[in-house]
């Protein structure tokens, strides 16, 4: 994760993290270009996820899912500060983790990510998603109790015809192989997050953000997207034309290039 030699002055620490049912290899183009651009980059897997070794049945609450992430901040040295990007769900994850250390947050980046704001639970976005979405929008994404008392959270995994068609439908065939082999049931964690009280103004409130917007996703598409940051004002918008759910594997180098941007101006 450390900068090649002689490129230590200009290196930024970015920390990259994955959306449901993936894990911090989801990252590997996008990481690839910023490690050979001279900075260091991690790809914590969240609980669960990744080679994770916890199943899902052991991660009840959304900050158990995030505690690799929480961790990887908290021992942080005092004085660095990181920028934080997170990719469709993991933007709930960045923002968490904006209001538990804002003081280690040099800016907080939503890549066609659900983006909380300081007034609503952090389950407001997914609410408003969800509500807008039919069974025919889900496709084959299996949803399904964990036990029978419904303590745990209802788990989910994407199905091969919705990866196809709205999550990497402008990916290379070999991604899709991969993305399939690697992807692992998840959860949108809806009932925990109910339960959490708003963000807060003073502490996530105060980290700058910035949204890219990926014109070309058909998962979150563009319309919520730009929903999100009406809702919650940025710091900055950028876009990327051709760019799918996964901009991570479809627009490596563009998305790559505006985060070595992002880090430039902000860390």
């Amino acid at each position: 994760m450390e900068a090649p030699a002689g490129k230590a002055a200009c290196s930024k620490h970015i920390v990259l993290v994955h959306g449901a049912c993936h894990g911090g290899w989801s990252w590997y183009k996008v990481a690839t270009r910023l490690r050979s651009a001279g900075h260091r980059v991690s790809t914590p897997d969240l609980a669960a996820s990744g080679i994770d070794p916890r199943p899902l049945r052991e991660v009840p609450t959304f900050r158990d899912y995030s505690k690799p992430l929480l961790d990887l901040l908290e021992s942080l040295p005092a004085e660095e500060k990181v920028v934080l990007v997170g990719h469709s769900l993991g933007g709930v994850n960045i923002a968490l983790a904006s209001e538990l250390f804002p003081e280690k947050v040099a800016a907080a980046v939503f890549v066609t990510a659900f983006m909380p704001d300081h007034s609503s639970p952090p389950s407001y976005v997914l609410e408003k998603f969800v509500e807008g979405r039919t069974a025919e929008d889900w496709m084959d994404t299996e949803f399904k109790p964990q036990d029978p008392d419904g303590k745990l959270p209802i788990s989910m995994l994407f199905g091969p015809l919705v990866t196809r068609a709205k999550l990497y439908q402008l990916c290379s065939p070999e991604d899709i192989t991969l993305g399939r082999s690697l992807m692992r049931v998840s959860s949108m964690f809806l009932d925990d997050l109910r339960l959490q009280q708003p963000y807060s103004e003073a502490r996530y409130g105060s980290v700058r953000k910035v949204f890219i917007v990926c014109k070309d996703d058909l998962a979150i598409d563009e319309s919520f997207q730009r929903w999100m940051i009406e809702n919650y004002p940025v710091d900055k918008v950028m876009e990327i034309d051709g760019a799918d759910h996964l901009a991570l594997f479809s627009t490596p180098a563009e998305l790559a290039s505006r985060l070595a941007d992002i880090a430039e101006k902000y860390a």
